[in-house]
């Protein structure tokens, strides 16, 4: 919802100004050309301006603030954004903009004006100019209905920002993701599965600033139906929230591991499969410059992601295994897999039921992991990631 007449989207963010000013203004710099990406992929016309600190301002038409408010709440380091009237930062003119929405907007019951001054150099305190904007409000809106303030749960609010040069009339914000600007932070390589949970785990690593290498691993004659398929289009869907990133799924063939495995192993081979992604994901990022692994693992969501057994797999690589929802629960986990978009395509069958053993083991030792995979394991994944398939986003 936005007042009659907005074409200006306010922007917040908020962990970008807890950095130093010369990171937060290379920070800053980069959350706005991210941001201007997205809206040109959109296919949006704006120009954005960073006149005020914490604030950038997106300059649209009427007709596409809504589309444009929506783009920024998708961009990473955004907590927030509204679509704004934008005024003068006089008495008479934020009276006049508060009027004309409430006369658009209001439909009857409590309402309040939530007011906010930026500076010391206004005529006017944020509490007076609440005391304002509610005068005007009451005296738009009498006529036709019989008002009545509450501050503390009103049906219908507004709001007003006001700045040095200009003030900010809008009705609602909508939450945008927070974290910081995609490519702030290194890249990290996300094993993608083709499940809920990996895509989710890479959308949490994009948040935090770290542009993702996609990578699936193929079961071969072992994955399920479409499995491969599955997996690509959540990562298509994942490219959506950053345009012009190399969001290509990089597929390592996996089929003779598994081979090797179901012949060689019989307990602990489904960990002797984690270790094997994890030492093609290595090989990939020292391709690639990445400087870690992303996964969706949780502690003792499976047989493989018990405490110690996530110790097990993480000795396969020397770089660091990021697990971002590693205390999540499942539910919480799609519950942020619909958020995003991904779960649609993630709800078939992970295709590793021929790699699981009848007693799966959930406290595997790494000596004796180590003793029973197959020599040739680690030259596999070499080979793996030296032969991969490049599938680009749809």
């Amino acid at each position: 919802m936005e007042p009659p007449g907005a074409d200006t989207v306010l922007v917040r963010y908020g962990e970008i100004t807890t950095k130093s000013p010369r990171v937060r203004g290379w920070m800053e710099r980069e959350l706005r050309e991210n941001l201007s990406a997205l809206l040109s992929d959109r296919g949006i016309e704006a120009t954005i301006e960073p006149r005020y600190r914490s604030r950038p301002l997106i300059h649209t038409t009427e007709a596409d603030v809504s589309a444009a408010t929506r783009t920024a709440a998708d961009t990473f380091g955004v907590t927030s954004a509204s679509a704004a009237l934008r005024t003068a930062p006089t008495a008479a003119a934020i009276t006049d903009a508060l009027a004309r929405t409430a006369t658009a907007e209001y439909d009857g019951g409590t309402f309040a004006v939530r007011a906010r001054c930026a500076g010391e150099d206004h005529p006017f305190s944020s509490e007076e100019l609440g005391e304002i904007g509610g005068d005007a409000v009451w005296d738009a809106v009498e006529d036709d209905f019989e008002p009545a303030v509450d501050l503390d749960d009103p049906d219908w609010s507004v709001s007003v920002e006001c700045r040095s040069e200009d003030a900010f009339v809008f009705l609602d914000r909508e939450d945008g993701p927070g974290g910081l600007p995609l490519g702030s932070q290194e890249p990290l390589v996300a094993l993608v599965s083709g499940g809920i949970d990996s895509p989710v785990a890479a959308y949490e690593a994009m948040r935090r600033g770290s542009p993702v290498v996609p990578l699936y691993v193929d079961l071969g004659r072992f994955g399920g139906i479409d499995h491969r398929a599955r997996a690509a289009e959540t990562v298509a869907t994942l490219s959506e929230y950053v345009p012009g990133e190399d969001l290509r799924l990089r597929i390592a063939p996996g089929g003779e591991a598994v081979e090797t495995l179901i012949e060689g192993m019989d307990q602990g081979r489904m960990l002797a499969w984690r270790r094997f992604t994890f030492m093609v994901a290595e090989a990939v990022a020292n391709r690639e410059d990445a400087v870690g692994i992303v996964t969706g693992e949780a502690i003792g969501q499976k047989s493989s992601q018990t405490a110690s057994n996530l110790a097990v797999t993480a000795a396969a690589t020397s770089l660091p295994i990021h697990r971002p929802l590693l205390t999540a629960d499942k539910n919480d986990i799609a519950a942020r897999a619909r958020e995003i978009g991904t779960f649609p395509d993630s709800t078939i069958s992970v295709g590793c039921n021929q790699l699981v053993p009848e007693q799966p083991e959930t406290r595997g030792e790494l000596s004796e992991i180590e003793a029973m995979e197959p020599d040739e394991l680690a030259e596999l994944a070499v080979e793996a990631a030296r032969d991969l398939d490049l599938v680009d986003p749809d």
